[in-house]
């Protein structure tokens, strides 16, 4: 197990030390994101490149964004959102929303529809509702 975190830190510092230029993203999409080795409940990255499907769920300024990650795992209850993406079903994780630098950005995947975007933004509010 230790050796994943090593190979993690190995990617995060060359995309940290890297000249980037921020791409131009937007709410609504889906993007390719080095999420990285996490610990306990959090969701990691997958494969040699540590990436998942990430939800641009809001863009706070060109440089970040609160990100919300994707499982193509079937998964029920109110921390979760099912979702059609290009004729696969995919399960957004609403309860492992985090804020994400441009940095981790790999590749675009595409944007949700308009009735999928309600959708999510209505369970994300009904999962976060302060009572």
């Amino acid at each position: 197990m230790l050796k994943r975190f090593l190979e993690w830190i190995g990617i995060k510092e060359r995309l940290h030390v890297a000249e980037h230029k921020p791409p131009f993203f937007r709410e609504g999409e889906l993007w390719w994101c080095h999420t990285g080795e996490n610990i306990g409940n959090e969701m990691n990255g997958k494969g040699e490149r540590f990436t998942r499907p990430v939800f641009i769920f809001k863009k706070y300024d060109a440089y970040s964004f609160l990100g919300l990650p994707l499982t193509t795992k079937e998964k029920t209850g109110t921390w979760y959102c099912p979702i059609i993406f290009r004729g696969t079903k995919q399960t957004i994780v609403l309860s492992q929303g985090r804020t994400f630098d441009y940095r981790r950005l790999k590749e675009k995947m595409g944007e949700i529809g308009a009735i999928e975007m309600t959708q999510i933004n209505k369970a994300y509010l009904k999962l976060h509702e302060i009572k």
